[in-house]
């Protein structure tokens, strides 16, 4: 038996070790920055911020503290990994404008309406999202936006999401924003369009919602 699936493109890095703790102070040109896009200001507190969502979503979602201890290990690279998203995510949005690329709120919940029906509802959808990728709640929406813009730039460019002039594109939309992360966090690679430190993609193609998978 085939089984219906429908690929949501995700943005995220993957989660192994520990992560430093972080701190208020920057780099000498940028005090206070976790990373410069644009000549904008990703600060250190917003970038706390994102991480205690999501720590704090991990928590409200286990029993007690020591699964909630064996989460945190499990996504140890948090702190690095948020920012890289939230780097990608102009950067991206930089491509996507550039191209003319628009995503509208009846999309987004038209997306998010099929993952929920695909994962068995609202709250698996979002228990799925944060397991899996690290993605808050608050947030899911957020993130859809970006699967849909990247969805739709690579239309508009003829191709996918796994080729060249995707790739291409965003790494000029890279090199626009004069990315700069705070040295603690890595350096940020124009041409790979992600952290040169980095070890794994941060695109994963999902077939299916994390909590349908099944063995075959």
């Amino acid at each position: 038996m085939h089984r219906r699936r429908r690929t949501a493109l995700v943005l995220t890095a993957a989660i192994a070790a520990a992560a430093p703790v972080l701190t208020a102070c920057g780099n000498d040109a940028h005090p206070g920055a976790a990373a410069v896009v644009g000549g904008q200001r990703i600060t250190v507190s917003q970038l706390e911020n994102r991480v205690a969502e999501v720590r704090d979503a991990q928590r409200a979602a286990v029993a007690d503290e020591t699964q909630y201890a064996q989460v945190v290990a499990k996504t140890g690279t948090l702190a690095r990994d948020t920012l890289h998203g939230m780097v990608l995510d102009q950067v991206l949005h930089r491509a996507a404008e550039d191209a003319g690329v628009t995503v509208s709120r009846k999309e987004i919940q038209q997306m998010r309406a099929g993952l929920e029906q695909q994962a068995g509802g609202a709250e698996a959808l979002r228990t799925a999202w944060l397991q899996q990728y690290s993605v808050a709640p608050e947030r899911l929406d957020e993130n859809l936006r970006l699967q849909l813009e990247a969805q739709k730039l690579a239309a508009k460019l003829g191709t996918d999401t796994s080729q060249p002039a995707f790739w291409k594109t965003l790494s000029d939309a890279s090199r626009k924003l004069d990315v700069e992360l705070n040295p603690r966090y890595g350096a940020w690679d124009a041409e790979r369009v992600g952290r040169a430190d980095a070890k794994t993609p941060w695109v994963r193609d999902v077939t299916t919602p994390p909590a349908q998978e099944q063995p075959a």
